[in-house]
């Protein structure tokens, strides 16, 4: 069974190291037992503050040793833990601190002074308002406004229960208004026992963070279940294609995990001489071209795992296995792990090996529901207690899973149903193409049609005709693009996911969804 809770779920008496923070000049290591003391230390500032059961604590920090403190401090505290991204402007601010009641606001030193948009929006909201800092070995919690904490008592130092919400996270919201997604001690615990197993992680493993903490993939793949498994996590300020490989060498990593986009800027970026031992590498959030995934095996002798997750899972439901353990399948997200995975109809019936349908799962990792949305949680499970993923795919003759598409996603030509991720791989196959984006756009004559964003690789040229007719001569007529756009990038989100309705918006918002071709 998986730990309890996240204040159970690793060894806090060890002297092994924990956090390697690769700051400049000198980096900052923290054994196990500094850490258990550090986050204890900051559980009594936030209960001498008021902070108790239930009360959400809106994190606005980038990765760094004070956010890593700040989110465990509160989560053992019974509080809520909410990361935000620091990049946001004050209206992305005021919709999260307002949609949780945030108790309190994190924020870097300097930021009260600055009237920065993170402490803007929490005094609208009067949430008490924090600097989290680090001086010398000592994490301070400055407190500049006590907000609606003023008149609450100090509570009590808590001890985390597993039914307890530990994190609540927001989906992306490329639907409609973004879901708050609460996650339990038992989700998260459950989870990080999964990509324990999955990976076979243990003390001897060190692994490089490059995703952000405020995502639910940097969180429980790349920092919590590593810690779970009694390993060491290296935390730069930020990734930087430039610095990985020497901090990846120095603090002697043997494996990483990250989206699609960032395997990508290493595969452009010089390869490291010599190469070191690489135990496997991870890709997920993102689908990964079959492309991509035989250009990391080759560059850096190391297994491709490609895996899929949502935030509703608590990030990780499916993987490729490790060598020894199983086939690594170029295109499939691989086999459910620790959870439950089915093709099910709209009925909720599971359809037969090979056919597509919707990717349903259940396990002790899955949120029970969202936070105050009772329509979205009527829709999002079966009677069976599947959660539905809104992910069309299937399942090959071993089990494993290939995603087709998103279902709101899916491009539908005069009846004929299109997957914009299987297109998204045949055109990633062009020699001088990067990366490729399908979406539908409106079509008078058939109701969508394809529609394709194009980079071109560095120093290579393509025609729009170029890729239509290299659509064709690998995939049925149907599939063929009515238009393509060449761009020098692709927009991303902060975590380095591709949004193809926004990504489709931004581009007809522009040029109307008139065919070029």
């Amino acid at each position: 069974m998986a730990a309890s809770t996240l204040s159970t779920s690793f060894s806090g008496a060890s002297s092994a190291t924990a956090i390697i923070v690769a700051s400049k000049p000198k980096a900052l290591t923290i054994s196990y037992q500094q850490l258990t003391q550090d986050v204890l230390d900051f559980q009594t500032k936030l209960a001498h503050l008021g902070v108790g059961n239930g009360d959400a604590v809106s994190i606005a920090l980038s990765n760094s040793y004070e956010f890593i403190v700040s989110f465990l401090a509160t989560s053992w505290q019974r509080g809520i833990a909410a990361p935000l991204n620091p990049a946001y402007k004050q209206d992305e601010f005021e919709f999260y601190i307002e949609d949780l009641s945030s108790a309190v606001v994190l924020v870097p030193h300097g930021s009260y002074d600055k009237d920065g948009p993170a402490v803007r929006a929490a005094r609208k909201y009067n949430a008490a308002i924090a600097e989290c800092y680090l001086d010398g070995s000592k994490l301070v919690l400055d407190v500049k406004e006590q907000g609606k904490l003023a008149q609450r008592q100090t509570q009590s130092v808590a001890h985390a229960q597993p039914e307890d919400v530990a994190l609540v996270l927001h989906t992306s919201g490329t639907t409609g208004r973004p879901k708050a997604v609460p996650l339990t001690h038992r989700n998260l615990t459950r989870t990080m026992l999964n990509i324990q197993n999955t990976y076979e992680l243990t003390p001897k493993d060190r692994t490089m963070l490059v995703m952000p903490l405020f995502h639910v993939h940097g969180l429980l793949a790349g920092f919590l279940a590593p810690l779970k498994a009694g390993g060491s996590v290296i935390v730069p300020p930020s990734f930087s294609a430039r610095s990985f490989w020497d901090d990846f060498v120095t603090h002697k990593a043997n494996w990483y995990t990250a989206v699609p986009t960032i395997h990508q800027i290493l595969l452009k970026n010089p390869s490291p001489n010599p190469r070191p031992a690489i135990r496997f590498i991870r890709s997920c959030s993102s689908p990964l071209s079959p492309k991509t995934f035989g250009e990391l095996e080759k560059t850096y002798g190391a297994p491709v795992l490609e895996a899929y997750a949502m935030t509703e899972a608590a990030h990780q439901m499916t993987s490729n296995p490790l060598p020894h353990k199983g086939k690594r399948k170029p295109g499939s997200v691989g086999l459910g792990q620790g959870v439950e995975v089915r093709i099910l109809d709209e009925q909720g019936n599971e359809v037969p090996q090979g056919k597509e349908a919707e990717i349903c799962i259940r396990g002790e990792n899955v949120t029970m529901g969202y936070l105050n949305n009772e329509k979205a949680n009527k829709e999002a499970f079966t009677t069976g207690g599947f959660f539905r993923t809104g992910d069309q795919g299937k399942k090959d003759t071993d089990g494993y899973v290939y995603i087709t598409g998103r279902i709101k996603e899916l491009i539908n030509r005069g009846g004929e149903k299109i997957s914009p991720i299987e297109l998204d791989h045949v055109i990633a196959g062009h020699p001088a193409v990067s990366e490729a984006v399908s979406f539908a756009i409106p079509s008078e004559l058939y109701g969508q049609e394809v529609g394709v964003a194009v980079v071109p690789k560095p120093g290579k040229s393509v025609t729009e005709k170029d890729i239509t007719e290299f659509v064709v001569s690998k995939t049925a007529k149907f599939k063929k693009p009515s238009r393509v756009w060449l761009l020098k990038e692709i927009p991303k989100t902060a975590t380095g996911k591709i949004q193809r309705r926004r990504v489709a918006e931004s581009l007809l918002a522009k040029d109307g969804p008139r065919p070029k071709l």
